[in-house]
């Protein structure tokens, strides 16, 4: 037998050995890889299903972070928008307060007025009918100092009045 022929029994033995080890690896061994396999394969799915609902995921938190942020902006916009109304309603009732004011300033202010105009007419009148009286007072006396002339003018009063 050369070298590279082999026996028959050499060849015998190999085959056993072979047959032997293929059916251990082939009863305990094979289904163990396979199993690993498949474990593997399975783990290597459910990494892709959850890596694509995570994709899901992000873009729908991303929609839903886009919407809150638009949201958010169009409150903020409204927020702004209520302020600068109640802003606006503040000023308009402070001027209309204010202008309500000067009017019952000036109101009050044309009363003191109207009181003092009063005050110093009548305070006028009464100085100029004091004044008319002391006239009358030294007409009379002047011209009752002479008796005739006094007589005459009772009875020209007395002759006027008409009962």
């Amino acid at each position: 037998m050369g070298l590279l022929t082999p026996g028959l029994g050499l060849l015998f033995w190999m085959l056993l050995t072979f047959s032997v080890l293929l059916f251990v690896l082939g009863k305990f061994g094979w289904p163990v890889v396979l199993r690993m396999m498949k474990d593997r394969e399975e783990n290597i799915r459910q990494s892709l299903e959850a890596a694509d609902k995570a994709k899901l995921e992000m873009q729908q938190l991303q929609c839903n972070n886009e919407l809150l942020l638009k949201q958010a902006q169009e409150d903020r916009d409204k927020m702004l928008k209520e302020t600068k109304l109640l802003k606006e309603q503040i000023l308009e009732d402070a001027k209309a307060s204010a202008q309500k004011e000067a009017q019952r300033i000036i109101a009050d202010a044309r009363e003191v007025i109207n009181y003092e105009k009063l005050h110093a007419m009548t305070e006028l009148k009464n100085q100029i009918a004091n004044l008319s009286i002391e006239i009358a007072e030294d007409l009379l006396k002047h011209e009752l100092s002479d008796k005739q002339k006094s007589n005459e003018i009772i009875e020209d009063r007395i002759s006027k009045i008409k009962l």
